[in-house]
């Protein structure tokens, strides 16, 4: 099959063909029908991800359409399915609880074993998989992948975001445009922050009633004015020490902060503004996706039109695109996502 590898970090991947993947008991096998390009993706590529070596294939929100099945596996032949990023292994305490996503056997296709920029990817533990509903095309589904499920569980599953709350949320890439609609569906008052005009006068247009141009200076301080004595709830969707900062500072006392922007590389450790968290009583969230379980629930709001996902996909790109896409990511990003919908191209 086809498929893009990283045999140098910071260098255009490397289209090669390789061996079929295997089809493991409990798993399948799917065709890949599209697979987003995601900031993670970047980080893997940049060489800031431990578990990305070179010869790794990337790609981690996929939807495909299955061709294999292992004896284990509930899916038939033809069921076209979307994958959290996240393959919990179903048995171990974590899973037993609930809390998929920290499941002690998790499996990660684009990071710990080979991903979805390919034709065809192999996925352990396909009790994790859903099934793609008729309302939404392979493109927009796969721009579900770690933006939507995250900024969905962040808010609901982590901050518990109430109607009547101020959202402040700061980077509006595919995570922040995601906790942007998903907090307007939830009811809450939401402040877009970035650097770019251009994607905030997109996330104006999508609804944010302010939007602030963290350039400028003052972003907590600003945010307090507006909200009229700071967020009730802020998403941090980049992953780096001055929004994470920005994002505490921005609160009310009892605020949450939510982290969900991937803090890798040399971001990894950050010097935190913990007074703030001290005097205002703060609560920190980590987060990072959502278990499958939850599926349902993130579906059912899409499917009612309370959550438009079509503003997240911007661009639809061939596998051979992905490098240049890649590149994007070192400067200021236009509005939206790409996601590649040619495997072959």
């Amino acid at each position: 099959m086809r498929a893009a590898v990283i045999r140098d970090y910071q260098a255009d991947l490397s289209f090669e063909s390789v061996a079929d993947p295997v089809c493991e008991p409990d798993g399948v096998v799917v065709k890949v029908l599209a697979c987003g390009i995601c900031r993670s993706d970047w980080h893997g590529w940049m060489g800031e991800h431990a578990k990305v070596k070179p010869g790794a294939i990337p790609g981690h929100e996929y939807v495909g359409e299955v061709v294999a099945t292992g004896p284990l596996a509930r899916w038939r032949l033809g069921d076209k399915v979307i994958a959290p990023f996240i393959l919990a292994c179903g048995d171990c305490p974590e899973c037993r609880s609930g809390q998929t996503t920290t499941c002690r056997a998790q499996r990660v296709p684009g990071f710990d074993e080979p991903g979805a920029w390919a034709e065809y990817v192999s996925v352990p533990h396909a009790h994790n998989l859903a099934r793609l509903p008729d309302y939404l095309t392979p493109a927009l589904a796969a721009g579900l992948g770690c933006r939507v499920t995250t900024a969905f569980h962040a808010l609901t599953g982590r901050a518990a975001l109430q109607a009547g709350e101020w959202l402040a949320v700061h980077g509006t890439g595919g995570i922040g445009l995601s906790a942007l609609l998903i907090g307007q569906a939830l009811g809450a008052r939401v402040v877009a922050v970035d650097v770019v005009p251009e994607r905030l006068a997109h996330a104006k247009a999508l609804g944010a009633e302010f939007v602030i141009n963290a350039s400028e200076g003052n972003t907590a301080a600003r945010i307090v004015e507006v909200t009229g004595g700071g967020a009730h709830v802020s998403i941090e969707a980049l992953g780096i020490e001055a929004t994470a900062n920005a994002s505490i500072e921005c609160l009310r006392p009892l605020g949450r902060h939510v982290q969900v922007g991937m803090p890798t590389g040399h971001q990894a450790k950050m010097v935190i503004n913990m007074n703030a968290v001290y005097m205002k009583q703060l609560a920190l969230f980590g987060t990072r996706g959502m278990p499958a379980w939850r599926y349902p629930s993130l579906l059912s709001l899409i499917e009612t039109g309370k959550v438009d996902v079509r503003p997240i996909v911007a661009r639809q790109v061939r596998l051979s695109d992905a490098s240049a896409e890649l590149r994007a990511f070192n400067g200021p990003m236009p509005p939206g996502v790409a996601v590649i919908t040619d495997l072959l191209g």
